[in-house]
């Protein structure tokens, strides 16, 4: 007799039992998601595409200078040009609202387990998990529990990109000058304000850095998304994939090319915008206004 271990059916009972327990859970999940996304979509939507262009232009230009502007007006003109931009608006909304959950999971997780080395051994293995399981897989239970549309597409893009942005977290908090770190101590400070006036700053090129991975990746479960009808350019593709249409195939990646290329830009600029420097200048700036103090 073949022995076998039925690990699938184990994983198969154990989600069933999620879908019953917490069935009530994730319907306001769904609800709070899905009430966030068609907000933002109709924020995006409604607007004559030009005033999206100027702000997204106004944007590059505070961040960057008016290259970057420049390129993101270029680039979204294109997208009006192909006819993609209700589209990739709906694509934009489903990347930020994941993206942003993402983030809000993955920053204080990283924190988290940089100051706790047994956080951060529990955690190490489940952003492996994460990360190397296919990102199809993932598409499974988000469609068991939430059904076909936007949301099962941005709880499958919250699952895939979440881990970037732990690691790069972590490793930015512990890799902050120790020295620097028991200067503040030193001086009296509270673990939280040691965090959010040395740590946080010092490490924000490394979190931003995760950021952006987060953003690059939730960009690329944009087609996986669309084949589970959350639409977008996604849903473009999938349609040229089934009617083998190389040009709408194009005009949709390219689109998608677009978006990756301004928000890559946004987020890296914005990342830059308070260098390591100014922090360490702060910090002794703070340091001797202690000493001086009585």
């Amino acid at each position: 007799m073949e022995f076998r271990i039925p690990l699938g059916d184990w994983i198969a009972a154990l989600v069933d039992i999620i879908a019953d327990v917490f069935g009530g859970l994730l319907d306001v999940v769904a609800d709070l998601l899905g009430g966030v996304y068609d907000g933002l979509e109709w924020a995006l939507r409604t607007p004559p595409f030009w005033v999206i262009i100027l702000v997204f232009a106004t944007l590059a230009y505070w961040a960057k200078g008016w290259k970057l502007a420049a390129g993101t007006a270029l680039g979204l003109l294109l997208i009006v040009g192909v006819d993609m931009w209700d589209a990739a608006m709906d694509t934009l909304a489903l990347v930020v609202v994941a993206s942003v959950v993402a983030i809000v999971i993955a920053i204080p997780v990283g924190i988290w387990a940089a100051r706790s080395a047994r956080v951060s051994r529990v955690v190490r293995p489940i952003l492996d998990f994460l990360q190397t399981m296919p990102a199809f897989v993932y598409l499974i239970p988000a469609i068991i529990f939430f059904g076909v549309g936007a949301v099962p597409g941005m709880i499958a893009t919250i699952m895939f990109a979440v881990a970037p942005g732990v690691r790069l977290t972590e490793l930015g908090i512990r890799g902050v000058d120790s020295e620097v770190v028991e200067a503040g101590q030193a001086f009296g400070a509270t673990p939280a304000r040691v965090l959010r006036q040395i740590q946080i700053p010092l490490a924000l090129p490394s979190i931003m850095a995760g950021v952006n991975q987060v953003i690059m990746l939730s960009l690329s479960m944009v087609v996986i998304a669309g084949m589970v009808g959350a639409g977008g350019l996604g849903g473009e593709i999938v349609r040229a994939i089934g009617r083998i249409n190389v040009g709408l195939g194009f005009e949709a990646g390219i689109s998608v090319v677009i978006i990756a290329m301004i928000l890559d830009r946004l987020t890296a600029s914005l990342g830059t915008r308070r260098p390591a420097r100014r922090a360490t200048t702060d910090q002794s700036a703070h340091s001797t206004q202690m000493e001086r103090t009585p």
